[in-house]
């Protein structure tokens, strides 16, 4: 196996990035100047070194405690729970919500070997007990691992008083049809309904 082709095997192991547009990122990078390459190079390369887990939320950060955790000015009554740290900048990014996070690192998933040990629920208890918050928002992804989550999240906290456990709507996308919903996006719109 020559160069070009172990690049790009490398790049494709990337998540989303197929065969092709590895082979296309290659001869990219083959073209571009040497600086660029070796500036892309020692920021891969450096990466783990600059960036780890915030020791409260477990988001990526570069400092610590992160900027989310520090801000005097997130609402602390207010928890969302998420399954990665990418999960936190999507909802942040969204500009709606101004409350703390807490992240899992994953799903829960039985069939993988994934449970509760396997995830950040501990520390999750422990910040429910010291903290203040009156709500905790779940936003797991709605597949079978996050519903399961999501219901093993409730199950832990739903005897607690003064503490509302609420989930992300999830059904139709804006600017969708109905045509091009499949069953279970069907299912989650009809179940969550609103009232008009």
């Amino acid at each position: 196996m020559n160069s070009l082709e172990q690049l790009t095997k490398s790049l494709s192991r990337l998540p989303g990035i197929g065969p092709k547009t590895a082979t296309r990122l290659s001869y990219y990078l083959i073209n571009s100047p040497k600086s660029y390459n070796q500036d892309l190079g020692e920021q891969i390369s450096s990466i783990q070194d600059k960036i780890f887990k915030c020791s409260i939320c477990g988001s990526f950060t570069e400092t610590e405690p992160c900027d989310i955790c520090s801000d005097p000015t997130k609402d602390k009554t207010l928890l969302c729970i998420v399954e990665q740290p990418q999960d936190v900048v999507t909802i942040q990014s969204s500009g709606v919500y101004n409350g703390l996070f807490h992240v899992l690192g994953g799903a829960l998933n039985p069939l993988e070997g994934i449970g509760p040990r396997d995830l950040s629920f501990g520390k999750l208890k422990q910040r429910i007990e010291k903290g203040n918050f009156k709500e905790l928002i779940i936003a797991t992804n709605p597949t079978d691992e996050g519903d399961t989550t999501a219901a093993f999240i409730y199950s832990l906290f739903k005897s607690q008083e003064n503490l509302s456990i609420t989930r992300l709507a999830s059904g139709l996308p804006v600017g969708g049809d109905l045509e091009y919903a499949d069953r279970l996006t069907l299912t989650r719109s009809l179940n969550g309904r609103i009232k008009f």
